[in-house]
């Protein structure tokens, strides 16, 4: 991608985009991600932490004795493009578990509905408190 290119999409907001039809360009295969061995929490989400939220999830981090430098983000859409790793928590937040993940999985309402919410936070502690 030029230099050119880039400055559109910053411009427009946009931080990262992926093909819809992939399977549409002959001879394309699309390339697995691989995650950094200092990767211990994946959060799959629809949206990317920011301000409060991620506020919130640094604390959540802190519970579990991580560190944000420890965990990644990435969209639900992207999670087949992992290739093998050895990471230890994924957080579903605001999608759909999926149940090949065989890493220890905790499942919530969207980042932003849990802060200031008793009940899905006490609901995130336990699924972490069974692990521990």
């Amino acid at each position: 991608m030029t230099q050119q290119e880039q400055q559109y999409l910053h411009e427009m907001g946009i931080q990262s985009y992926e093909i819809a039809h992939p399977e549409r360009l002959l001879g394309y295969s699309t390339p697995e991600w691989v995650l950094p061995e200092s990767c211990q929490l994946l959060l799959v989400s629809p949206q990317l932490p920011q301000g409060a939220t991620a506020v919130m999830f640094e604390r959540v981090l802190k519970s579990i004795n991580l560190s944000l430098e420890q965990a990644l983000h990435i969209y639900p859409e992207q999670l087949g493009l992992l290739s093998q790793h050895s990471i230890e928590w994924v957080w579903f937040a605001g999608c759909d578990k999926n149940k090949e993940v065989t890493a220890k999985t905790l499942t919530s309402p969207l980042l932003e509905e849990i802060d200031g919410n008793t009940q899905h936070r006490r609901s995130l502690w336990q699924q972490i408190c069974t692990y521990q």
